[in-house]
């Protein structure tokens, strides 16, 4: 064997784990090797039921004193069964796993590992791990790892498999010069490997990831330097000087440009007027007015008789930006078209037509605006709006549409500048801090579970006062899939509680790009009153009569992206609001939530986050919703990312070999 060989030349993968491997990415035998763990459990002492921590990974040791109930709840087959010990009770609670019917009886004792939560006054377990106290004592003493899955796939499975490749470990080859291995202390990258799947003890742990996540940072930072090496020698070739369309925008806004906003649309100007390609990066809080400052920008090109093209991550932001052009550019003689992948064929072949012969003048889209097919005219600018959701390879492509066109990348992800300028090394950088004048400071709150009740009264007052509500519906823990149910029930229970004074309608990632725009349009017509979601109405939704914002287990999200969902409401000239429930007593999620809680400036929050994270981040599931890379974090690893910026200043100066491909082939994704 060897590390190019397919994964199903190792013993006991058949094709049908095989293809289920292939949803991870992972086909070949290295890329069993480079699956690194998500997390890590560590079995402790159990504890007795009344000093578990709420929201956090406890084993407690119990009796079964219920008969195990199993009921079908539309396509969840939900089992359940009282555990307790002598100091009080769990109710636990499986999805689809009717067989353990069969597993426990009344009187047996086991050892059972998950998360506990109060549920209507009753402390509950989902899907919790079970062991009798023999096989638990095995467990205590190692660190196992929890790899990324997907349906049908088990950690057991992956784990199994994972050994098996072990044994080409050493044939991995080394990706860092030994210059830069042995200036910066590094691991051997094959000792990493080894060490990462199946860790000594936490320290070990460390070391391991330490050394992975720096060769990610190292070659990410290089192929950035790279990149500007190309586009600071770029030409100028739509060197532009007349802004008298975009300034009589400007005139025309009920608003007056922040500080902020002026900086950066006169950097803009600086920069089209110049002898060299734009490459700027716009990062501004959420709220502070990105959108308006991306339409200057694009008067300033379109009024000298070129094209622009705006893309969005999602169908719904694309849809949204499309809908915002097409009225603010109203009373201008401008075409404005949008492309996405659910646009009829017809009308895409229409699309094409048009663009190639210059016939519109602003593209809106998602990724369909870099499809082959389509072909621009004279494309000046490109804009990507929340860009750490594109890989650079995406942004290149789009760029190489034309004949190098200015780019500017916005983004509302509140990095510290420090880490901004590492992070975006390709792009000059102008930031917007302030926030327009009439927006009025979002009041916030953390509370637990118990305040839900009075929630649900105070937003029965905002939609009888005729605004309207977002709830992020709770979390499931990745592998259940059992998400768009989770969203479903919820919506349900909303419905019952509100009855006829309220319309509920739910959104999760599995509807199709043509009902989520449907139910974001009924949304922002105030069709309906209270949409309940998943994140992914995180960025850039905009509908200033949404006034209450709920996250329902906010403790589980990353502190930027609460940030982002946080600025789904204040949009308008109402007061709103923003309720973080918190069904976690830990004190270090409390201490998280209570920055956001005092706090609504993403760079202050961005810094007071850094500050709050270690190492023991390495040991559970990363934060969602910051995950800008594989395994590193900007914030958790700041440090490394550092370094490794570092490291490539030394490279370059003491003519290191990096093994670089060309810009067209990037394909990490921010």
């Amino acid at each position: 064997m060897t590390l190019n060989d397919p994964i199903n030349k190792l013993k006991g993968v058949g094709t049908k784990t095989a293809d289920l491997f292939s949803k991870l990415k992972v086909n070949t035998i290295e890329d069993v090797l480079s699956l690194v763990p998500r997390g890590y459990s560590n079995y402790d002492e159990p504890v007795d039921i009344n000093d578990a921590t709420f929201g956090s990974r406890v084993a407690i040791e119990a009796v079964v004193q219920s008969y195990v109930e199993v009921k079908k709840v539309r396509k969840l087959t939900l089992v359940t069964c009282i555990v307790k010990d002598f100091t009080g009770s769990v109710k636990l609670v499986w999805f689809n796993s009717p067989f353990l019917k069969n597993v426990f009886h009344i009187g047996q004792t086991y050892v059972f590992v998950g998360t506990i939560s109060l549920r209507k006054g009753q402390l509950t377990m989902d899907h919790p791990e079970y062991y009798t106290r023999q096989q638990y004592e095995t467990l205590t003493s190692t660190l196992w790892p929890i790899y990324p899955l997907t349906e049908g796939l088990s950690n057991k499975t992956v784990t199994k498999v994972v050994k098996s490749a072990l044994v080409l470990v050493d044939d991995m080859k080394e990706t860092l010069p030994e210059q830069i291995i042995s200036q910066y202390k590094l691991m051997p990258r094959k000792e990493a490997i080894r060490g990462v799947h199946f860790p000594e003890n936490r320290e070990a742990v460390m070391e391991c990831r330490k050394r992975l996540i720096f060769d990610e940072f190292f070659f990410f930072i290089a192929r950035m330097r790279r990149v500007r090496e190309k586009t600071i020698k770029a030409q100028n070739r739509y060197c532009i000087n007349d802004f008298s369309l975009a300034k009589g925008f400007i005139e025309n806004l009920p608003f007056e440009l922040t500080k902020g906003q002026q900086e950066a649309v006169d950097n803009i100007w600086q920069d089209i007027s110049g002898d060299t390609v734009m490459n700027r990066l716009i990062q501004g809080d959420v709220g502070s007015g990105k959108t308006a400052v991306a339409e200057i920008a694009i008067l300033s090109v379109v009024g000298s008789g070129y094209q622009a093209a705006f893309m969005a991550p999602t169908e719904v932001l694309a849809t949204q930006h499309y809908m915002t052009l097409l009225r603010d550019f109203e009373n201008y003689n401008i075409k404005v078209a949008l492309l996405v992948g659910s646009t009829k064929l017809s009308e895409k072949r229409k699309i094409y037509e048009s663009l190639a012969a210059g016939e519109i003048d602003v593209i809106v889209g998602t990724h369909a605006l870099i499809q082959d097919k389509v072909v621009y005219n004279n494309l000046a600018l490109v804009i990507t709006d929340e860009q750490h959701r594109f890989g650079v390879r995406q942004r290149t492509v789009l760029a190489q549409k034309g004949e190098e066109p200015h780019v500017i990348v916005m983004s509302a992800t509140p990095i510290p500048r420090t880490l901004a300028i590492i992070m975006y090394g390709d792009l000059d950088i102008s930031v917007m801090k302030d926030m327009p004048s009439n927006r009025k400071p979002i009041k916030n709150c953390v509370v637990g579970p118990k305040y839900r009740p009075t929630a649900y009264r105070f937003m029965g007052e905002q939609i009888e006062m005729g605004h309207q509500i977002y709830i992020i519906c709770p979390m499931i823990e990745a592998g259940e899939n059992v998400e768009a149910e989770n969203v479903i029930d919820y919506a349900e229970q909303l419905e019952e509680y509100f009855g006829n004074k309220a319309k509920v309608v739910y959104l999760h990632g599995k509807m199709s790009a043509q009902e989520k725009n449907m139910i974001m349009d009924d949304f922002a017509e105030k069709k309906t009153d209270i949409l309940v979601s998943t994140t992914v109405i995180e960025v850039g939704i905009d509908n200033p009569n949404a006034t209450v914002m709920m996250i329902e287990n906010a403790e589980k999200y990353g502190l930027a992206q609460l940030h982002q969902l946080r600025g789904r409401v204040g949009r308008g000239d109402a007061q709103s609001y923003c309720i973080f429930l918190c069904s976690s007593d830990s004190k270090q999620a409390k201490d998280r939530l209570e920055i956001l809680n005092k706090s609504n400036d993403g760079f202050h929050i961005a810094n007071e986050d850094l500050k709050l994270r270690g190492p023991g981040e390495f040991f559970g599931v990363r934060q969602s919703g910051e995950v800008l890379f594989e395994l590193g974090d900007i914030y958790n690893n700041a440090d490394i990312l550092k370094m490794a910026n570092e490291a490539v200043d030394y490279a370059i100066q003491n003519d290191c070999d990096i093994n670089l491909p060309e810009v067209d082939e990037i394909g990490i994704s921010l």
